[in-house]
């Protein structure tokens, strides 16, 4: 089984964003992502960071899944405990779903931002390795 650490990450909320990814498989790193995406929010961050873990995931074919994200927000409106309210998020969810519709998910666990520090430190890499760049 794989395993998705996702985390977003937005220095104003809205402002600058990144996000960051890692995949594991008994719990080895097959794959990183960190990565700038403008201005937005936090919310917006979260969701693409999962989004783009579940496209390298669909196109490489890796299944079965499990997604982990500090986010309880996201994790509770993909496990439907939450509607899915804000326009700027409906379309990123409607998005994750067609993704999830490939993969064969065994479940979605909301957990403490102590154990996503890997995913976390991907996404504001993102937005500093932006920076640096400029």
């Amino acid at each position: 089984m794989y395993q998705i650490f996702s985390d977003g990450a937005s220095r104003g909320n809205p402002g600058p964003s990144g996000i960051g990814a890692v995949i594991l498989k008994d719990g080895k790193v097959v794959h990183e992502i960190a990565e700038y995406i403008g201005e937005t929010t936090n919310n917006v961050a979260e969701y693409e960071a999962l989004l783009h873990a579940l496209d390298y995931c669909v196109k490489k074919k890796l299944s079965p899944v499990e997604i982990l994200a500090d986010s309880q927000l996201m994790i509770r409106q993909l496990t439907g405990h939450y509607k899915v309210k804000h326009p700027n998020i409906i379309p990123l969810h409607e998005k994750a779903r067609e993704y999830l519709a490939h993969l064969d998910v065994t479940g979605y666990q909301h957990v403490p931002r102590e154990q996503n520090k890997h995913a976390d430190r991907l996404s504001n890499k993102g937005i500093d390795d932006h920076f640096q760049k400029g």
